[in-house]
């Protein structure tokens, strides 16, 4: 239902969508049985002529009802919610599945910065990939991501991944993601960071295998080039 109005791109997806539709059925029944015993008594209890109002405490058993029945079913129903939210919670943020990559992403004023591993799939070596406002990822692949701020707080928002985590300077947050649909999608800062907070979108870009190789291929520093050269030697062997 979520997914007609916003796509649905990771696994997890499906779960946060079934909380929230959760939340608003549970939320939305009692909401209209609220209305309309509302509305229903104001009709039954409107004024009539030579008939007097009465004066009602609430203190009576048949009236105390009206209050303590809806209560301990809301408090019923309150413990479904926590169960199910903790569930998700614990599967998305707290039990990260083995990585098949790892990217890292940086928030600034006003832009975001992405590492990718490069051709050796490992972060920190000489073909690691720099972007600025685009991330590149694989389909099918379970990536994490360390999640950092160079100067205040941001929001890594995918929605299509149903993924939002805070960025915050001086810590690094992991999470994961795996996509299960290719194309581009929006990445937001969803945290007012100042001037420019709403000219702070990015892109992901979710590809085939195939077609992340060849990025990665495309993209990735010469190494050749960036090698030191070594000095001559002189005919004894001394520079």
């Amino acid at each position: 239902m979520i997914d007609q109005y916003v796509e649905s791109a990771s696994t997890y997806a499906g779960d946060i969508d079934n909380v929230i539709l959760l939340i608003l059925a549970i939320v939305g029944f009692w909401f209209l049985l609220a209305q309309a015993v509302f509305f229903g008594l104001i009709f039954k209890f409107k004024a009539r002529p030579n008939v007097k109002a009465q004066y009602v405490s609430g203190e009576k058993p048949h009236e105390k009802r009206w209050v303590a029945l809806p209560h301990y079913a809301t408090l019923v129903f309150d413990v479904l919610i926590i169960v199910m939210a903790i569930k998700v919670w614990h599967e998305v943020k707290i039990n990260l599945p083995e990585a098949n990559s790892t990217v890292r992403v940086i928030a600034q004023q006003w832009a975001w910065t992405f590492v990718h591993p490069g051709p050796d799939n490992k972060l920190d070596t000489a073909d690691d990939i720099t972007t600025v406002d685009e991330l590149h990822v694989e389909l099918n692949k379970t990536y994490h991501f360390e999640l950092t701020s160079r100067d205040v707080l941001h929001s890594f928002s995918v929605p299509v991944f149903r993924l939002k985590q805070d960025a915050i300077p001086g810590r690094i947050i992991k999470g994961w993601f795996k996509p299960t649909q290719t194309g581009q999608f929006d990445i937001q800062c969803t945290e007012i960071c100042g001037i420019g907070h709403g000219i702070m979108p990015a892109r992901i870009v979710i590809e085939t295998e195939a077609a992340h190789r060849l990025w990665n291929q495309a993209n990735a520093p010469k190494l050749a080039d960036a090698a030191p050269t070594t000095p001559p030697t002189s005919a004894g062997g001394m520079p």
